[in-house]
């Protein structure tokens, strides 16, 4: 049995416990103020008497105060069978454009359409798909989903981030400039490959994951009917080009009124598929094989041949003149024999040195 102290001591928190909750109320406790904020009655906080209380932190204000209105979201993955450098290709992208998202990659078995059904899962009106043939051949969808017009292309000379080890460098999320070539504003269908790249590329003012400085540019210039990508870094100094990376090459195959197909806008005249590009490969090696082959052959039946005999011509000797003939001697006598020379000087040294040693021994 609890003793008469133990219930008076449980009875005086109880009552100390119902007093506070008098005071108080039912209100909630008052938050904590950032210091210098204002309070509630609208006049300025007052400052803390002493010095030595716990400074309170505030959150600071973002840098960009605008309203993020641009809504573009872009959708970057890709099919079953891509190497690993289009993977780092969709990294490197993903990297660049902060207004992008990922997707696991889509079965080659599925048709095309039912990418506008992924878009709209993920909230995303753009979408650049990777689609892998062959295990070698690289294509790039540029869709404007769900309505159009959707672009196709093939990826060639792609240089990684990782592969290039370039100087430049720039801020991650900051957004880009875009520099076209004067060649984008003089035919139709390269204008219409502008505006896509503009909705896809530039990153969306005030987007929350981007930061508000310019520090890069993407470039997009036609050499040999082909759009080549580069991204440099603008230096501070003196306003000088220092490329980054990543680097590619696309080569437009045909652009479509829908997304992902549809009615055909342009189809490239100079496209040549790169099936086309391996059979004319091999059937000029082929060629230059069966040129050697055929020389040989024909350096062979040549030694093969008889020498064609030529018939004599009667007017040859008509001005050769006949020698002298010499009157035949016989001799009787043995003729003498030559003394070689090179033993009569043998000898004649051999003399001398005789001499010289008679001479010596007399003396």
């Amino acid at each position: 049995m609890p003793t008469k102290r133990g219930f008076r001591w449980g009875s005086r928190v109880s009552k100390m416990a119902a007093a506070k909750r008098k005071r108080g109320g039912a209100e909630a406790r008052p938050r904590k103020r950032a210091r210098g904020a204002p309070n509630g009655t609208g006049l300025p906080a007052k400052p803390s008497p002493q010095g030595a209380e716990r400074e309170e932190h505030s959150i600071p204000a973002p840098v960009s105060k605008g309203k993020w209105k641009n809504k573009e979201r872009v959708l970057i993955f890709s099919s079953r069978g891509i190497n690993f450098r289009t993977r780092h290709l969709m990294h490197d992208l993903r990297t660049l454009m902060p207004h992008s998202k990922a997707d696991t990659k889509m079965d080659r078995k599925d048709q095309l359409f039912v990418i506008n059904e992924i878009c709209e899962i993920k909230n995303c009106n753009k979408c650049i798909y990777f689609e892998a043939k062959k295990k070698q051949d690289l294509y790039m969808w540029l869709s404007n989903s769900p309505q159009g017009p959707s672009a196709k292309f093939l990826v060639q000379n792609i240089h990684t981030l990782a592969e290039l080890k370039m100087t430049g460098n720039c801020l991650r999320g900051s957004r880009p400039l875009l520099s076209f070539d004067p060649v984008f504003d003089q035919e139709p269908h390269y204008a219409l490959l502008k505006e896509l790249f503009i909705q896809i590329f530039s990153t969306p003012q005030y987007h929350p994951k981007s930061q508000p400085f310019v520090d890069h540019v993407f470039t997009f210039s036609i050499t040999d009917n082909r759009i080549w990508f580069r991204n440099y870094q603008i230096m501070e100094e003196d306003a000088s080009l220092v490329e980054i990376g990543p680097r590619f090459v696309l080569n437009l195959i045909k652009i479509f009124q829908g997304s992902f197909g549809g009615p055909t806008l342009y189809e490239n005249p100079h496209y040549q598929s790169p099936n086309m590009h391996r059979r004319i490969t091999r059937l000029a090696v082929a060629a230059k094989f069966r040129e050697k082959h055929q020389v040989k052959d024909l350096q062979k039946l040549r030694k093969k041949e008889e020498k064609t005999i030529i018939p004599e011509d009667p007017t040859e000797t008509v001005f050769d003149t006949p020698a002298e003939e010499k009157p035949l001697e016989i001799e009787l006598v043995k003729p003498v024999l030559k003394v070689n020379l090179k033993k009569k000087k043998k000898l004649f040294q051999r003399q001398r040195k005789r001499q010289k040693k008679n001479s010596r021994v007399g003396v």
